[in-house]
């Protein structure tokens, strides 16, 4: 069932701050809705981190393939 999140509680599910979540719309990553206040439908949400998986989004002006770099521990 699809439901719609407040800002809050997107940030929450995201483990970011809220103002990450106004970046990430103002950036058109995520689309909002506004009725009374922005809200962003379950579905968005599900959909963002789907085609975002694996992806670096430190600047939300370029994002790019996270590149992980592992560290080996000597043994």
């Amino acid at each position: 069932m699809n439901c719609l999140y407040t800002i809050s509680k997107t940030s929450e599910i995201l483990g970011v701050n809220k103002n990450k979540v106004y970046d990430l719309i103002k950036h058109g990553h995520i689309q909002a809705l506004k009725l009374g206040s922005m809200k962003i439908s379950s579905f968005e949400l599900d959909d963002f981190m789907k085609r975002n998986a694996g992806k670096d989004f430190s600047d939300l002006e370029n994002v790019k393939e996270l590149k992980v770099i592992y560290e080996r521990s000597g043994t």
